[in-house]
């Protein structure tokens, strides 16, 4: 009979979670450089490039690929004949793992979980409890697998109960584009069919850790209905020319997976999950032997790109940036940004906007006159860094926040992910402000350009604390002008119909 030892299981967890944080699977790094080698659109084929030097960058350093370092999640397959050395229960120890893995000292995780999800949202500083599935199987061994999945894939599930008569490809065609650019595509979409509401959304979830393999099952053909759907969604969803970043591309979705299950006659039910381009996950197998061993890729795995400024990119000092020279850019100009900028998420704009109500004072150093706020939870520094790994926040969360700080606050620029919505962009036409977007999936390569980082205000909120960074070449895009015209509408317009001419 296997034996499985606690302390086993808890390092193979820990060390699971430190994995993956920094290695890509070598499966999506391929398919991410396929599409970069076909992309035609500059927009996303820069973006592409950062992303894959990022990757590069993250596996030699060991730092993580995202600053959301994501929920915890993981699938257990325990076998009937297994037998445990173990104090504490399965999930206990599930949750120990996950707590070292977050709070290792030589890699520090971001930890992003809130209790009282209604109340306090009180973060629990080692990212527990994590998402646990288990499943009681036949055999002598513990299969795992783990996964890191961000909030801001997360927040763009989708689930449905369809007439059982109706087109899932329709309304996945007509879903996607309602996700936007949050999710930070190219990735995965894992679509779970059958079963119940709670079945059909893991099914999704948990197709999300097969292989990114959809160039081999063009080559070889479909073998059943659920791949034939697969190929179409795949060439389908592409043609919609939303592209990496949202901005416009050949590359929306690298893979489509579908999981299915039987289910009730009178119901047809679909969960849809999209992994971002921070995909983050790892199987293995415990046998009584000792904890798992996980072979790190090799760096000749990672292809020869490297991400260079183009010629028209356009160098801007943040300190002495006047009206005159914001006014003149326009959607898709590319920016290198240097001089000062203050960060704030959700809940640091939720404290303002509560100071502001009662007619109070900003804190002190919290003046927002002529600056840029940058939307931004990074990651513990290690070692001698200045910040970790500190890539983009999605912006949306910050909509309804943005006619207060553009009109109260004396704000004129922010930076993000993804694209805004009509009441943002509304304020930014109004006020003759500007949004600018940095690329998902890039966290470290964006903290290498963040030279000091100070903490202003609110610094038990942790990651959402306002802090003031000085940042030099840091890369952006301008993704809504001050006249309200966003390069996330524009850009997939414009690639949709190039797309389809290149079908024709």
């Amino acid at each position: 009979m296997t034996v499985i030892k606690q302390s086993d299981f808890i390092q193979s967890i820990a060390e699971g979670f430190q994995f993956i944080s920094y290695y890509h699977p070598k499966d999506y790094i391929d398919a991410l450089y396929h599409a970069y080698l076909k992309e035609q659109s500059p927009a996303a084929r820069d973006a592409m490039a950062q992303i894959l030097v990022n990757s590069r960058m993250c596996a030699e350093g060991k730092r993580p690929i995202c600053q959301d370092t994501g929920s915890a999640v993981v699938f257990l397959e325990i076998g009937m004949d297994v037998q445990w050395d173990a104090e504490l229960s399965v999930e206990e120890m599930v949750n120990e793992g996950v707590r070292q893995a977050y709070n290792h000292p030589d890699n520090i995780l971001r930890a992003s979980i809130v209790s009282d999800p209604l109340g306090a949202r009180k973060n629990t500083r080692d990212n527990t409890p994590a998402i646990i599935h288990t499943r009681v199987v036949k055999g002598d061994k513990v299969e795992i697998k783990l996964a890191a999945k961000g909030g801001g894939s997360e927040n763009k599930s989708k689930f449905t109960v369809l007439n059982p008569s109706a087109s899932l490809i329709d309304w996945v065609l007509e879903t996607v584009p309602t996700l936007g650019a949050g999710w930070c595509p190219p990735g995965m979409l894992g679509i779970g069919v059958g079963g119940t509401a709670e079945k059909a959304m893991m099914l999704a979830k948990e197709s999300l850790m097969e292989p990114v393999n959809i160039q081999e099952l063009m080559e070889k053909g479909p073998s059943c209905r659920a791949e034939e759907i697969r190929l179409e969604l795949y060439e389908k969803i592409n043609a919609l020319g939303i592209g990496a970043q949202g901005l416009g591309g050949m590359t929306t979705v690298l893979d489509v997976k579908i999981a299915d299950f039987p289910t009730h006659a009178a119901s047809l039910p679909v969960g849809m999950i999209p992994n971002c381009a921070a995909t983050r996950h790892i199987e293995f197998a415990l046998d009584g032997s000792g904890p798992a061993l996980l072979t790190p890729p090799s760096l000749s795995d990672w292809p020869d790109v490297t991400w260079e400024v183009s010629e028209d990119t356009k160098q801007v000092n943040l300190d002495t940036v006047t009206r005159e020279e914001i006014n003149s850019w326009q959607p898709g100009d590319r920016l290198l940004l240097s001089g000062k900028i203050l960060t704030g998420r959700d809940a640091a704009h939720k404290r303002i906007a509560d100071l502001l109500a009662k007619g109070e004072p900003m804190p002190e150093g919290v003046d927002l006159t002529n600056r840029f706020i940058y939307y931004v939870g990074p990651v513990d520094p290690v070692g001698d860094e200045v910040v970790g790994p500190a890539g983009p926040t999605t912006s949306t969360r910050m909509d309804k926040y943005t006619e207060m700080m553009l009109g109260e606050t004396g704000l004129v620029g922010m930076i993000g992910k993804a694209e805004r919505g009509p009441i943002a962009i509304e304020a930014i036409k109004k006020h003759q402000g500007i949004y600018l977007m940095a690329v998902g999936g890039a966290a470290y390569l964006v903290s290498q350009a963040i030279k000091s980082s100070r903490m202003v205000a609110f610094e038990e909120l942790g990651m959402e604390a306002i802090r003031e960074f000085e940042i030099e070449n840091m890369p952006v895009t301008v993704a809504v002008d001050v006249n309200g015209n966003s390069a996330h509408e524009t850009g997939p317009a414009e690639w949709r119909v190039k797309i389809a001419d290149m079908m024709k």
